[in-house]
């Protein structure tokens, strides 16, 4: 049933200290000159990349077959049920970090193409702009937020005497110019803030600050709801309590987070030594990885990348599933013991290879959980996944030789109709990881005719005019 108005794509939901961007509506459909010009749908394309630290187990990760006639590996199994929504990408290179130390320069230029200066941290230089931040500069006026950076660890700050690096360049992949990484958002409730609460100031604000952003907005929805058409009533239903959702589980996480800190003494001393209340995401040292936290921190950051796209919040996100050289415990996990760094340095030994891997595919579980979450959000005749490219990858293919030829690469969704997944592309050997970056560009509509060391874009991706041995065409 068709809305009963038109409404533009900008209309909000208020509240007090509260303005809550809305999902793609029918009643909005008329009304879609923001949508770019990749995508004719009247939806917008969106693009995100998730970064795991440390590489993967090499023996386990490349698919067998390739273009159509392929199956997952291994460690790509959690995506069963998504395969006809990948391209898995094989043979790309970042050619620029086959230098210097193997974890640093490998994620402080895996989204610029570039090599990063050696430096104990008073020159910070990434050598160029990261691709999301090319694209956040052209498209980023569209949407509330030019762009969304995430993660789950703080940055370190202090220099690895092994290789004379400041451990910030393990910390970040979004550099808004050469010389200013982007800080990430590790805390769940924060991120939140920044999607649902802009106008936190104010004495009316801060006395709504303990009350829910749906009970805050819940006498618009009301209003707006009684003009529209049923079917947009039920997705803005939907939308309502999906952010509920979101919501509660941050405040159940929190509570449990900061329960956990206070009922470990190394915690509590540090509480009394520093005479003030702290944060339990601050400093995730403080709290202890036994009690299998990690993958729920990890999935409310995702659900908000879910959210900030289906709103149209921001068209551009990044995700630090870690930093390098990271020291995440994964003995949460069955048959791991020790920290995901130590392990990806497995030497060959069968059992390091194997919690290596168990580490690996933890991570695509986590991917899968995205894809689903976003694959279940209605945009108009299609979903919110067809109308997104998400990139999950690796600096390096093996943590143990730190090799960045044939990096671990899959990209999911349909970028607005412009992809053909369901693939395996196999490209001609060390063709540059930033052919792939230009293409991405072009779709989410910040085409550029040169991105570091690219030859052009990356041939395939809509199926025809593929040279590799992975050719669907």
């Amino acid at each position: 049933m068709n809305s009963k108005l038109e409404i533009s794509r900008r209309t909000l939901l208020k509240g007090i200290g509260v303005s809550m961007s809305l999902p793609l509506l029918e009643a909005m459909r008329p009304l879609t000159a923001l949508a770019n010009s990749a995508n004719k749908t009247g939806a917008p394309v969106r693009m995100g990349v998730l970064y795991m630290p440390n590489g993967v187990n090499p023996h386990a990760w490349t698919p067998q077959g390739a273009g159509g006639d392929w199956e997952l590996s291994p460690i790509l199994q959690p995506l069963a049920d998504f395969q006809e929504d990948l391209l898995v990408l094989t043979e790309l290179w970042n050619k620029a970090s086959d230098t210097g130390d193997g974890h640093y320069v490998k994620t402080g230029g895996f989204l610029t193409g570039t090599t990063i200066t050696r430096t104990s941290g008073s020159d910070l230089r990434s050598g160029g702009v990261s691709m999301d931040q090319v694209a956040a500069k052209r498209i980023g006026h569209l949407t509330r937020l030019p762009s969304l950076e995430l993660g789950v660890e703080p940055p370190a700050t202090g220099v690895d005497v092994n290789v004379g690096y400041t451990q910030l360049y393990g910390a970040h992949i979004a550099w808004g110019t050469p010389t200013t990484p982007l800080a990430k958002e590790i805390n769940p409730k924060l991120a939140f803030d920044r999607l649902f609460r802009p106008n936190p100031s104010g004495r009316k604000a801060d006395a709504a600050r303990d009350r829910s952003v749906i009970d805050l907005v819940l006498e618009d929805a009301k209003r707006l709801q009684k003009k529209l058409g049923r079917d947009d009533q039920a997705k803005l239903g939907e939308y309502l309590d999906s952010v509920r959702a979101v919501e509660t589980r941050i405040e159940f996480d929190a509570k449990r987070q900061h329960e956990t800190v206070r009922s470990d003494p190394l915690a509590e001393k540090a509480i009394k030594e520093l005479g003030a209340r702290v944060d339990a995401y601050s400093d995730p040292a403080r709290v202890s990885e036994r009690h299998g936290n990690h993958t729920e921190h990890v999935r409310l950051m995702l659900d908000l990348i879910a959210l900030a796209f289906w709103t149209d919040s921001t068209r551009v996100s990044t995700f630090m599933f870690g930093n390098a050289v990271s020291a995440r415990n994964f003995s949460f996990l069955d048959g791991v013991k020790g920290a995901h760094h130590q392990i990806s340095h497995h030497e060959n030994d069968p059992e390091k290879l194997a919690q290596y891997q168990r580490i690996n595919t933890w991570h695509l579980e986590q991917f899968a959980y995205l894809i689903g979450k976003m694959k279940s959000m209605r945009e108009g005749d299609r979903t919110l996944l067809d109308n997104t490219m998400l990139l999950f990858g690796a600096g390096m293919r093996d943590g143990n030789a730190h090799n960045p030829h044939n990096l671990p690469l899959v990209l999911a969704g349909r970028g607005g109709g412009t992809l053909a997944t369901g693939r395996h592309v196999v490209c001609e050997k060390n063709t540059p990881l930033a052919n792939l970056y230009r293409s991405m560009l072009t779709r989410v509509g910040a085409p550029v005719e040169h991105f570091a060391d690219s030859t052009g874009e990356l041939l395939g991706l809509n199926g025809a005019d593929f040279r590799g041995t992975g050719s669907a065409a």
